[in-house]
């Protein structure tokens, strides 16, 4: 498996607007088995993103996806960067096999 979490920092007053493109772009990703937006509780401008596919190949694919590249376009000037980034191996847990 193949698992990412990173920090993305919004511009000022459009967390919400963000999280609400990224949630309606990320149905039904091939490979996906996780994919979860969270607020930061200490930081109004700051989302966390954490994915667990089952190959980087499929999560790479994924930024080709007519979905996830519409969401990207309209996400862009509501992004004003990037935080921390980890690539993690998932073992297992709640949800995956």
């Amino acid at each position: 498996m193949y698992g990412l979490i990173g920090k993305m920092l919004t511009v000022e007053g459009t967390r919400d607007e963000l999280l609400d493109i990224l949630l309606k772009a990320t149905g039904r990703m091939p490979g996906c088995h996780s994919y979860v937006v969270a607020k930061d509780v200490t930081d109004v401008n700051a989302i966390w993103i954490t994915e667990v596919w089952d190959t980087k190949e499929n999560h790479d694919a994924s930024l080709s996806l007519p979905a996830v590249k519409e969401a990207i376009a309209k996400a862009r000037p509501l992004i004003a960067g990037f935080g921390d980034s980890f690539t993690t191996t998932p073992v297992g847990g709640v949800g995956l096999v």
